[in-house]
C-alpha cells in the first residue's frame, strides 16, 4: 500500500472515530497554520483545501459518506491559491449526505485568486525614460514594482479587439479596484467628425479602409511616445462597447486611426456625439489609484490611494476560477469570500444539487459566478460585486423538450458588475428553462441588469434599480431575437431609477426583436424610463402581457417599436437565423412547443394577422403617456393624483385598502410590496454580520 494512501486510511480512522458519537457526522478542519501532514482535527488542522479534498475520496472509498455527510470547517485567513481548486464526480456527496466546505461561524474566509505584494516591493521611480513619460505632478507618487523578482511573469495580453475584458492582471489595494490608467480620468472623450467609418453593413456601407475620426485638444499627442495604445469606445450604438489598438494617430490633422474594423462602422448609430477613452498607458498614470504593467520589462507602475504601510496589495493571477465544481453533486459552498482572481470566481458545471449558500464573490477579472447545466443547483443569499463582467450566469435544464433545471438564485445582492466589460455583462443572465429568481437586490451597472435565453423562467419579488446609466436602446430586462423563448413570467418585482436619458434611453422591460410570449404580473415601475420608450417596451414582437401592474412618473408607460411591415415579418420568419431557431435548434410546430405555447400554432403561416400585445388592469400614475404602438390597453385607471400610496415620498408603494384603484380596476389585486427584495433570513443575516465585521476592522 503506498504511503499516502496509508497516511489517507489513518486519517480516516482516526478523525471518523473521534466524531462517530455527534450523529455520525465526519468533520476536517482546514487553518493556515495546519499541516498537510496533520489528521485534520480542530486541534490538528489541516493546511490545505486540497489535502482536506484528499481525505474525504479516502473517506468514500472505505466505506461512503455517512449519514450526515461531512463538513470541511475553514478557518479565518487569505488562502492564495495559484490554481483553481476543483471538485469532480468523485467529490460530492449523495442526497441529504453532503459534502459541506464551509467558512468557521464568524471567521473571514477568503479565497484569493492573486499574489500579495509586499509594500518593500514598491520604490521610487529613477529611470529616466520612465519619468519622461509621466506627467510632472505625478513623478513623486508613482512607484515601481520588478513583478519578475517577486516570480510573477505571466501578464496576459491585450488583443487589438475585443468586446470583453482582457484575460490580464489587475491590481486591489485594501480590497478595492484600482483603475487601469487611463484619459480622461473619469467618463468619456467625444468626437463628432469621422474620415472613415469602415464597413458598415447595417447601412450599406460598404468599405475597405480602417476606421478613423477626428479628436480635439492635444492630449493624444502624449501618446505618440507609448509604443501601443488602445482605445475603448461606444463607437456606433451606445449599447455596443469595444476595445481596439489605435494604428495611428496624426497629430497635424488630429486624426486617429484605428488598427481593426468595428464591427458596425465608427458614426452616430444613435444621434450624438460618439465616445471613447484611452487606456493602459503609462502616460496617462496621473492620479491616486492609477497603475500600469509593462509588459515587456514585467514592471508594475502605482500611485497609491494611501500609505502602503499595513495595507494590502494584491495583483490577480489566477485566469481560471477560484472554485470549479465539475459534475459534483450534493456539494455545499458556504460563507466563503472568493477574491481578487483575473477569471470568474465560481463555476458549478453539470452535476446535481449544488448549493453556494452566504458567500462573497468580489473582485473578479470575469465573472462572479457561473452555473452552466446540471440540475437543482442553488445560489442563495450571496453578495456579488465589483465584478469585471457579469455577476451571476445560470442556466441549465433542455430547451428541445422543455425539461426545466430547477436552479434557483435567490435572496442575492449583486452590484457595482460590468467594471471591465462595459455591455452585455449582466448582474444576471439567465438561460435555458426553468430558472428561478427571486428576492434579490440588483443595482448599479453600466449596462442592462438581468439578461434572457430560454423559456419558462420565473423572475419575482426583485428589486432592480440604477441599472443601464451609462447605455442606451437597453432594458434592465432585456431578451429577443428568438421568438421561440416564451413562457416567462415577471412577477411582483420592484423597478426604479433606471436608465440614462442618450437617445433612445432605456427601459425596465425589454422585449426586443419579436420576442412575445411572456407575461409581466404585479410589477410596480417608478421612473423606469430613461428615454422616449415605455417602461414596458417591446419591439417587433406581439403576444406579450401586462396585467396588473403599476406605473409611477415613467415617461410611457407601456410602449412598442412594432414591424408594422407584414413583408418584413413574412422575411424574418423565412430567414436562415429564424428558420435554425424556431425549426432546428427547436420545433415551434411539435410538441412540446406547440401544446405549451398554444399560440405558436401556425405561426410560421403568416397570412397578414393582427400582431398585437395585450395590457389590462393596470394603474398609470403620473405618467406623460400610457401607450404607444401595437399594444391594447384595457381596463385601466390613469390618474394624476396619488391614488392612495401608504407613502410615495419614501418610495412605500403599497396601496392602502381605500385606495381607488380597487374600485376603478376590476379585480385588481393588492401587490405583495412588503415582501420584494432581499429577505434577512439566516443566512443573509450571518452575511451582514460578517460584512459589518470587516468594515469595522477596516476602520481602525
Amino acid at each position: 500500500m503506498a504511503m499516502e494512501q496509508i497516511q489517507l486510511t489513518f486519517i480516516f480512522l482516526g478523525v471518523f472515530a473521534a466524531t462517530q458519537f455527534a450523529g455520525h457526522a465526519v468533520e476536517f478542519h482546514v487553518a493556515l497554520k495546519g499541516k498537510d501532514s496533520n489528521r485534520g482535527t480542530r486541534a490538528a488542522p489541516f493546511a490545505s483545501l486540497e489535502r482536506a479534498r484528499a481525505a474525504i475520496r479516502s473517506l468514500k472509498q472505505s466505506g461512503g459518506p455517512p449519514p450526515d455527510g461531512v463538513t470541511i470547517w475553514i478557518h479565518g485567513g487569505d488562502y492564495a491559491l495559484a490554481s483553481t481548486f476543483e471538485l469532480g464526480p468523485d467529490d460530492g456527496g449523495e442526497p441529504s449526505r453532503p459534502v459541506v466546505y464551509r467558512a468557521i461561524d464568524g471567521d473571514e474566509v477568503r479565497l484569493v485568486g492573486g499574489r500579495t505584494l509586499p509594500a518593500k516591493a514598491f520604490q521610487p521611480v529613477s529611470a529616466p525614460d520612465i519619468l519622461r513619460r509621466l506627467e510632472a505632478a505625478a513623478r513623486p507618487h508613482v512607484l515601481r514594482a520588478d513583478l519578475r523578482v517577486l516570480g510573477i511573469t505571466n501578464y496576459g495580453t491585450f488583443p487589438d479587439q475585443f468586446s470583453g475584458a482582457a484575460s490580464v492582471p489587475e491590481l486591489f489595494f485594501n480590497d478595492q479596484r484600482m483603475t487601469l490608467a487611463r484619459w480622461p480620468n473619469d467618463g468619456w472623450a467625444e468626437f463628432s467628425k469621422v474620415f472613415e467609418s469602415g464597413p458598415a453593413s447595417w447601412r450599406n456601407h460598404a468599405s475597405d479602409k480602417l476606421p478613423a475620426f477626428a479628436y480635439e485638444g492635444d492630449r493624444p499627442t502624449r501618446w505618440l511616445q507609448a509604443p501601443v495604445v488602445w482605445l475603448q469606445g461606444y463607437w456606433c450604438f451606445d449599447w455596443r462597447n469595444e476595445t481596439i489598438r489605435v494604428q495611428n494617430i496624426d497629430p497635424n490633422e488630429h486624426r486617429i486611426t484605428l488598427a481593426k474594423q468595428h464591427g458596425y462602422g465608427l458614426g452616430n448609430g444613435n444621434p450624438e456625439p460618439r465616445r471613447f477613452c484611452a487606456v493602459n498607458l503609462l502616460e496617462e498614470l496621473d492620479q491616486p489609484g492609477e497603475y500600469f504593467i509593462d509588459r515587456a520589462s514585467g514592471d508594475l507602475f502605482f500611485w497609491p490611494p494611501s500609505s502602503l504601510r499595513g495595507a494590502r496589495i494584491v495583483l490577480s493571477t489566477l485566469t481560471q476560477p477560484v472554485i470549479a465544481l465539475r459534475n459534483a453533486s450534493h456539494v455545499t459552498l458556504r460563507g466563503l469570500t472568493v477574491e481578487a482572481c483575473a477569471g470568474n470566481g465560481i463555476e458549478i458545471k453539470g452535476g446535481r444539487n449544488d448549493s453556494v449558500l452566504a458567500c462573497r464573490v468580489r473582485n473578479t477579472g470575469l465573472d462572479g459566478i457561473v452555473v452552466a447545466g446540471g440540475t437543482q443547483h442553488r445560489v442563495i443569499a450571496c453578495d456579488i460585486f465589483d465584478t469585471g463582467a457579469a455577476g451571476l450566469k445560470i442556466g441549465g435544464g433542455d430547451r428541445k423538450t422543455l425539461t426545466p433545471c430547477g436552479h434557483e438564485a435567490v435572496n442575492n445582492h449583486i452590484h457595482a458588475v460590468s467594471r471591465r466589460q462595459r455591455t452585455h455583462a449582466w448582474h444576471v443572465h439567465l438561460a435555458g428553462v426553468g430558472v428561478r429568481l427571486a428576492h434579490n437586490l440588483l443595482h448599479d451597472g453600466p449596462h442592462q441588469a438581468i439578461g434572457l435565453e430560454g423559456n419558462d423562467h420565473l423572475i419575482e419579488f426583485n428589486e432592480i434599480h440604477h441599472t443601464g446609466m451609462e447605455t442606451a436602446d437597453c432594458g434592465a430586462f432585456y431578451m429577443g431575437r428568438d421568438p421561440s423563448e416564451r413562457g416567462t413570467v415577471l412577477r411582483y418585482n420592484f423597478w426604479h431609477h433606471i436608465g440614462s436619458t442618450r437617445s433612445a434611453g432605456s427601459v425596465a422591460v425589454y422585449f426586443d426583436d419579436g420576442a412575445g410570449g411572456q407575461t409581466v404580473f404585479g410589477n410596480i415601475f417608478y421612473r423606469a424610463t430613461g428615454g422616449i420608450t415605455g417602461a414596458v417596451w417591446s419591439h417587433g414582437g406581439h403576444d406579450n402581457t401586462v396585467r396588473n401592474c403599476i406605473f409611477i412618473e415613467c415617461r410611457v408607460a407601456i410602449g412598442s417599436s412594432p414591424h408594422e411591415d407584414d413583408n418584413y415579418w413574412k422575411g424574418l420568419l423565412k430567414s436562415e437565423d429564424w428558420q435554425q431557431k424556431l425549426l432546428k435548434d427547436v420545433d415551434i410546430t411539435k410538441p412540446p412547443y406547440c401544446d405549451r405555447y398554444p399560440e405558436l400554432k401556425g405561426f410560421l403561416d403568416f397570412a397578414g394577422e393582427p400582431r398585437r400585445n395585450h395590457a389590462s388592469a393596470n394603474l398609470i400614475v403620473k405618467c406623460g403617456a400610457v401607450q404607444s404602438g401595437n399594444w391594447d390597453v384595457t381596463d385601466s385607471f390613469v390618474t394624476d393624483t396619488d391614488p392612495g400610496f401608504v407613502n410615495a415620498a419614501q418610495l412605500d408603494f403599497r396601496l392602502r385598502d381605500d385606495s381607488a384603484a380597487f374600485t376603478k380596476i376590476a379585480g385588481f389585486e393588492k401587490i405583495p410590496f412588503g415582501q420584494i427584495g432581499l429577505q434577512r433570513d439566516e443566512f443573509r443575516r450571518r452575511l451582514m454580520e460578517g460584512a459589518a465585521k470587516e468594515n469595522q476592522t477596516d476602520s481602525k
